[in-house]
């Protein structure tokens, strides 16, 4: 018999908990050893809770809890104390199954190291993608592939801003408001909406993946705030739609080779895979030397499609707990550096207001050309702001982030450009 811990008792909690009473049974003959929920621990036990939860199993001493406990299911988010439960669990030999991106994104090589030394299992496939077993398919499934490229919509709750500011037309504030109404959104939805929340899965993948860690420090981040409906039409005039996409690769810098993660609004040709995905979704490619592309697609957020995550990192922890095996630890042998932000290369679409008059597309197109940045294709755009001016959309051939920097600067210079609109980067062609 395993004994079960659960710590934190929210959206995700309850479900896991309502599956582990539910289906002990089932999970007994999936496991080979009956899961013995041994207590739950919450911040309060006069909270409200759904009837599913025994309240006899509720308690405040967490720490307690965990030093009785074989398995220990980590739900409350947030660093602190589950930093310190966790390390407190393996410690003492338990197993660890947590959905807690920010505290992987923030602590994972202390916790990392830890289970490690103790040879105890942690497992986290719910921290990245909901219900998506993109964390099993990096870890396990292509442990024996060479990863050079992830790319992926890794946060359902911007997606389903922007999938609803394309195909219904609102504003950036009335699709959160609606988010927020139908669950898909926070009150505070500041984690979501600036790229945060998708910048701690970033770099979870980008650890997993190329056996290098990465910070949360080591990802920059541009969120969606600054959307607007002007964007979203002309992405659509030029054959795209506009998601927030994690994006980790390996590069180089000079000659030094390094991890290249990011996370950003990006224009996506809408005949790509990722174009498709609607609402509250989460889809992440995954290239591969051997394997080639792969897609992992689902639902991405929710109490019961994380449970499922959750559930299944249960089944494999107690597994190994009856037969006295471990999962795959986490690798960091490559230790790639990050790669500068600066140095990173990418295409890009410039969206500017000029003077309606001769000679100005030269004008730009030189100066551009300056800075080593080349030019794809010009075209002029619907939305100028007067009679007077002109609209220049720009898509560059691929160049590195300090190139683009210098050429904005440079173009602010100009008095024929009256005003840079937005500025783009272009993935997935």
């Amino acid at each position: 018999m395993a004994r079960v811990a659960v710590l934190g008792c929210g959206v995700v909690g309850t479900e896991v908990v309502r599956s582990l009473v539910e289906h002990a049974d089932e999970l007994h003959s999936r496991t080979g050893t009956r899961l013995d929920l041994v207590g739950i621990g919450v911040r309060s036990t006069a909270t409200p809770r759904d009837p599913v939860v025994p309240t006899e199993l509720l308690t405040e001493d967490l720490p307690g809890l965990v030093r009785r406990a074989d398995l220990v299911i980590e739900l409350l988010g947030g660093i602190e104390p589950a930093r310190q439960l966790i390390l407190d669990a393996v410690g003492s030999g338990a197993s660890v199954v947590t959905a807690n991106k920010a505290l992987l994104a923030a602590h994972g090589p202390q916790l990392y190291e830890a289970a490690d030394a103790a040879r105890a299992d942690l497992f986290f496939e719910a921290a990245v993608a909901g219900a998506v077993p993109v964390v099993r398919g990096l870890r396990e499934s292509l442990a024996g592939d060479r990863i050079t490229r992830i790319l992926g919509i890794v946060n359902g709750t911007t997606n389903y801003i922007l999938d609803e500011m394309t195909t219904s037309g609102l504003d950036f504030e009335t699709a959160l408001a609606q988010a927020q109404q139908l669950g898909y959104a926070e009150a505070d939805p500041t984690a979501d909406v600036q790229g945060l929340d998708a910048a701690a899965k970033a770099a979870i993948l980008a650890s997993l993946a190329f056996h290098s860690r990465t910070a949360l420090a080591d990802v920059p981040v541009q969120g969606i705030r600054e959307i607007t409906p002007a964007d979203i039409a002309s992405a659509a005039q030029t054959g795209h739609v506009i998601k927030l996409l994690a994006i980790a690769e390996v590069g180089r810098h000079g000659t030094v080779p390094g991890v290249a993660v990011r996370v950003h609004p990006a224009l996506v040709p809408i005949d790509h895979p990722l174009a498709s995905v609607r609402g509250p979704y989460n889809a992440v490619f995954v290239e591969a030397a051997a394997a080639g592309t792969l897609m992992f697609y689902g639902a991405g957020a929710g109490g019961v499609a994380t449970s499922s995550a959750v559930l299944g990192d249960v089944v494999a922890a107690a597994r190994n707990f009856v037969n006295g095996g471990k999962a795959p630890a986490e690798s960091a042998y490559a230790a790639l550096p990050a790669m500068p932000a600066e140095a990173v290369r990418t295409r890009y679409q410039i969206r500017i207001e000029v003077a309606d008059q001769p000679g100005v597309l030269a004008e730009v197109a030189a100066l551009v050309a300056r800075r080593g940045v080349s030019i794809e294709t010009v075209r002029q755009g619907a939305h100028a702001s007067a009679d007077d001016v002109a609209e220049l959309v720009i898509v560059t051939h691929e160049a590195s982030e300090s190139a683009l920097a210098a050429t904005v600067v440079d173009l602010d210079t100009l008095e024929v450009i009256k005003r840079i609109t937005s500025i783009l980067r272009v993935e997935g062609n």
